[in-house]
């Protein structure tokens, strides 16, 4: 029930984002971009990526080439489908018509798809001069735009950057957790080499979200190095179960970063064999 309304909270502010916006905001002394508005809303109707939706959205943008909405819209399936050079060309100039809008949004792409943190940096950094309030969440809802910074941060090898942006963005005050929160910044104390620390953050992670086979796996490394072997072997036993149940991260599009396999799990299964309880 926990996971169930946070991930609703999650989606609220996610869509409330990105929604489509109102075309009763223009009024009749800018009916170029009414008009744009309004093909746009229609291409919305069509599959993402049809013919029919690219074309509306390209008279969108001929009857108002400073709609950034369509832009980005019409960037999206590009994304999806690989294509990087045109959706970057694309998603440019939206957020130069609306820097506000879509520099968070680039930022996510660039992090979710790209693996390109320096850009990612860059791009959420940059929101956060000309946002003078909450920057926001991802374009997924599963992560606050923060997190994503310190991610990146982390990805980079800037540790002391990323616990700082993580520390101060989960002690915020309204604050609601995201998903995957501690069990990336249990990794990072993991990878630290700060096992404790890691595990004080793989527990909150599962009060939170007791639906990752991924953190009992990497809860049971922490143990092992700590030569708990008991521990260890339990948590491994619990992430092969979990794994096999279904309980573990997944993305439509990409490879989520941390992610581990049921592979992974075997092979760390098999090697336990060899190591025996005091």
């Amino acid at each position: 029930m926990k996971k169930t309304y946070l991930i609703l909270i999650l989606t609220i502010l996610s869509f409330n984002l990105y929604a489509p916006p109102n075309c009763e905001l223009y009024n009749d002394d800018n009916i170029p971009c009414l008009e744009s508005c309004n093909l746009a809303m229609k291409a919305i109707r069509y599959e993402q990526g049809s013919f029919q939706s690219q074309q509306y959205f390209d008279e969108s943008i001929e009857m108002c080439p400073n709609f950034a909405y369509s832009y980005m819209e019409k960037a999206v399936p590009y994304l999806k489908r690989g294509q990087f050079i045109k959706w970057k060309e694309l998603i440019d100039k939206a957020v130069k018509i609306a820097p506000r809008e879509y520099l968070g949004y680039r930022g996510w792409c660039r992090l979710q798809f790209l693996r390109d943190y320096y850009g990612a940096i860059n791009d959420i950094e940059e929101l956060k001069k000309i946002e003078k309030y909450d920057i926001g969440y991802c374009q997924t809802g599963d992560y606050h735009l923060n997190i994503a910074l310190a991610l990146c941060y982390k990805e980079t090898g800037n540790l002391k950057k990323a616990r700082e942006l993580f520390l101060q963005q989960v002690n915020t005050k309204n604050y609601h957790q995201g998903l995957y929160d501690y069990y990336h910044f249990g990794i990072l104390e993991y990878e630290d080499g700060n096992f404790q620390q890691a595990i004080e953050y793989f527990k909150k992670q599962i009060e939170n979200n007791d639906y990752l086979g991924e953190t009992y796996y990497y809860i049971a490394m922490a143990y092992k190095n700590l030569g708990d072997i008991e521990i260890y072997k339990e948590n491994l036993n619990k992430s092969k179960k979990y794994y096999i149940d279904g309980k573990f991260r997944i993305d439509t599009y990409t490879e989520t970063i941390d992610k581990i396999y049921l592979i992974d799990i075997i092979k760390e299964k098999t090697e336990s064999n060899n190591i025996y309880c005091k």
